[in-house]
């Protein structure tokens, strides 16, 4: 195994360095991209903690400090840069949600999923015959089959929106009944989203038994809580309803919806991110975190990695323990290789979509 190095500039497809630092590519194959994520054991969740709750604090000046220096002192550039992108592309739960989807446009983004890089453009970076693909794809539940049909054999999860995804609003019964359908459709994954009037009401107690029911109702799929951030009012309520999600059993916290005015922000996300931290440091069991939204450039997706590397360590920027929610980023990502490897930008209208 090779010695982390918890600088910027490394090589850091898998969080390790290569042989020589100067070439990001010359580490086997096998050791920058391992074939299948770690076994992590999901979170249980505890029993309803309300002083946990109740004594949280959240410096908001030094918050919005902390995140305003992140972009600027953290940096990666050429080979590193090519390598920190290739990474992302395995963390983006690939999305789809809108009012138009149809099977077509499902069936497009899987393949996309499949063949995020086109090989010529590996081959030109130097890591033809790289096997890479993204971490998962994310669709309404009308559109599970049709997905996992898709994905059929790739190994990649079919994630499912549901519990009134986006506003949250549906019945409680009508909610639950969703989410069973979801994954007795197939879908490995449920991103669910909170009733943010718990929260505004700070009526914690019923956000716990809300989100409890919604773990129970997932089964063997993984549970990403959705918080839906900017309709949450302070960065305190934020840090609360983590906190209470991650009782109640999710095995990932997620910033937005995509669908709020304000979606994923780095100085929520750095606020949910250390709430992660408190969890860990109090039971031991290890929280994914998914910042959704708005997340469209790849200098955006490197702010957020370099985040989850300095607030919660090399293993937190693996995809089993992070997922970026986008559906434009790998997009723009894939221009930004092209430019490492060509040394100029192809016009988005280029960029294959599956």
């Amino acid at each position: 195994m090779l010695t982390l190095n918890h600088g910027p500039n490394v090589p850091l497809v898998l969080g390790i360095e290569a042989p020589n630092p100067y070439n990001c590519f010359e580490a086997p194959m096998a050791a920058i991209l391992p074939s299948a994520h770690p076994p992590l054991e999901r979170n249980p969740g505890t029993p309803f903690d309300p002083s946990a709750v109740e004594r949280a604090l959240v410096n908001k000046s030094a918050i919005e400090r902390r995140t305003a220096t992140l972009p600027a002192r953290r940096t990666v550039k050429k080979e590193w840069q090519a390598a920190w992108l290739l990474h992302a592309i395995k963390t983006i739960d690939l999305t789809t949600l809108s009012g138009d989807d149809t099977p077509g446009t499902v069936r497009r983004l899987c393949a996309k999923a499949r063949q995020p890089v086109r090989p010529e453009l590996l081959r030109d970076l130097g890591v033809a015959g790289l096997s890479l693909q993204v971490g998962a794809v994310c669709v309404y539940p009308e559109m599970v089959p049709t997905a996992v049909e898709a994905l059929e054999g790739s190994g990649i999860p079919v994630a499912a929106v549901a519990a009134g995804f986006p506003a949250g609003l549906s019945p409680h019964r009508l909610k639950l009944q969703e989410i069973e359908a979801a994954v007795a459709a197939g879908a490995q994954e449920i991103d669910i989203v909170i009733s943010r009037q718990h929260v505004l009401t700070g009526n914690w107690k019923a956000l716990y038994q809300e989100v409890r029911d919604f773990r129970e109702a997932c089964g063997p799929a993984h549970m990403k809580s959705i918080l839906a951030v900017g309709e949450l009012g302070t960065l305190k309520n934020v840090y609360k309803a983590s906190l209470v999600c991650m009782q109640a059993g999710s095995d990932f916290i997620k910033t937005s919806t995509g669908k709020e005015a304000v979606n994923a922000t780095l100085p929520s996300s750095l606020v949910m991110v250390r709430a992660i931290r408190a969890y860990y440091e109090q039971t031991g069991f290890k929280v994914g975190f998914k910042p959704a939204g708005g997340i469209r450039s790849a200098k955006q997706a490197l702010d957020w990695l370099v985040l989850m590397k300095e607030e919660l360590g090399g293993e937190w920027m693996q995809p089993h323990l992070f997922r970026i929610g986008a559906s434009a980023l790998l997009n723009d990502i894939e221009r930004q290789l092209e430019h490492l490897a060509y040394g100029r930008y192809a016009s988005m209208q280029y960029q294959p979509l599956g």
